[in-house]
């Protein structure tokens, strides 16, 4: 054989995440570290401000409140955040909402050595954090299409989802252990020291416009305008009717909704610990935390993710998976078998959240980006909390059995309805992104 003829060298097929958009993009990589410190200081937080708030009031009702306050501004912010993202440079959206949440983490922490303990003051607190996060998550978002190329979004999502992941896991579980030893001082202050690491992170970002897009004009495509030039405000409402249009984005939607507002029996998780296994508060923590616990395995042996193609019926199959996992969870009585499925679940939610992210990066016009995230936060924000009620609404109706089994099979049936609707979902080819 000679050395013309020498056979291509096989790659081993990548089992851990990829890492290549940190190790590509500085960037990126700091973007990404400084969220994820972040994230984890934002758990600890909320954590602390549920104890603080159960201490002051000793009501449960009242520390209920606390995700009122959060949910509220979410919702009512996410699709105008979304807007002022494709109008605004993005980098200073992301410094300015950053900045915010610092001050208020500052504030927090200074109200603390002060001794004030005012229940409003918390309630307040927490939700001008949620208007921050709706002003900062879509240009945040938006900005990792502009920093890597789109081969490496579907790593970049999955490196994102073990942000998430990470800090609901580890920041509670820290917020527990500092308030436990030194008290709500040191949580709140730990949390204003990492938000530094955002902080800084925006700082060295480059100059992000959204990029404008000339219509067509008399059967003549333009290039797109530069970065700045003739900007306007951009519409809520131009941003929904651009996804009214778009069968696939739209699709990344209704699919989510699939999940978390049919099968989503985490409400009922403090009735199933006891019903089911006799447990307790314990047995409770543990069936919060599968889902989460699978959903950061899902991240860290994502590097398969970056072979798939078809985005669209990977997102089916995950969702599918999901409705699978939460349907034999309610049939089985065996706790950490339970606990499996649960992990399972969690797991094909990281599939489809990193898919479905990628579709909204990859297929959306850079000026549309910003109000596309604004509406993933919604659905994000809001489905869960849909869920809990429909899951509670059904158990006190029939039985926990009947809603979790039959929230995970009504899953399953309207995901498959929606694929049979629109077939073209499952065609979709990350090789050529139709929105």
């Amino acid at each position: 054989m000679t050395e013309t003829t020498k056979p291509p060298v096989r790659r081993r097929p990548r089992i851990f995440a990829d890492l290549t958009p940190l190790r590509a993009s500085p960037d990126y990589r700091r973007l990404w570290f400084g969220n994820t410190v972040s994230w984890i200081g934002q758990g600890m937080t909320a954590l602390a401000v549920s104890l603080q708030v159960y201490d002051i009031t000793g009501s449960a009702f009242s520390v209920g409140l606390i995700g009122f306050c959060s949910f509220v501004p979410l919702v009512v912010f996410g699709l105008y955040g979304g807007a002022v993202a494709d109008t605004v440079d993005r980098r200073k959206l992301g410094l300015f909402s950053a900045a915010g949440s610092f001050s208020l983490a500052v504030v927090l922490m200074a109200a603390t050595f002060a001794g004030i303990e005012n229940v409003g003051l918390l309630y307040a607190i927490v939700a001008l954090q949620s208007v921050c996060f709706a002003l900062n998550a879509p240009a945040r978002s938006s900005m990792v299409a502009r920093l890597l190329p789109p081969e490496q979004l579907p790593a970049a999502n999955a490196l994102s989802s073990m942000t998430s992941t990470t800090g609901a896991l580890v920041g509670p579980m820290l917020g527990g252990l500092i308030v436990g030893w030194w008290g709500y001082r040191a949580a709140y202050t730990v949390d204003a020291v990492t938000f530094t690491a955002s902080l800084y992170a925006m700082w060295r970002l480059p100059s992000m416009l959204p990029d404008r897009q000339e219509p067509q004009q008399q059967g003549q495509g333009q290039g797109p305008k530069r970065e700045g030039e003739g900007r306007k405000r951009a519409s809520v409402r131009d941003g929904l009717r651009f996804l009214g249009t778009r069968p696939n984005l739209r699709m990344t939607f209704l699919t989510d909704l699939c999940a978390m507002v049919l099968a989503h029996p985490r409400a009922l998780f403090p009735v199933v610990a006891v019903l089911w296994y006799g447990g307790d508060a314990r047995t409770t923590g543990l069936l919060v935390a599968a889902p989460a616990f699978g959903a950061l395995l899902g991240g860290v042996f994502s590097g398969w993710l970056g072979r798939i193609r078809r985005h669209g019926l990977a997102v089916l199959l995950a969702v599918g998976s999901w409705g699978v996992a939460i349907a034999v969870f309610g049939l089985t009585r065996h706790f950490w078998l339970g606990l499996l499925f649960l992990a399972l679940a969690g797991c094909a939610d990281t599939v489809s959240m990193v898919f479905r992210n990628t579709m909204l990066q990859a297929a959306v016009p850079d000026d549309m980006r910003g109000r596309l995230q604004g509406v993933f936060i919604v659905v994000v924000a809001g489905g869960p909390r849909l869920g809990d009620f429909l899951a509670g609404s059904v158990a006190d109706l029939t039985s926990p059995a009947v809603a979790v089994v039959g929230g995970g099979v009504a899953c399953v049936v309207a995901v498959s309805l929606l694929a049979l609707k629109w077939r073209g979902f499952a065609r979709y080819d990350a090789r050529d992104p139709q929105p």
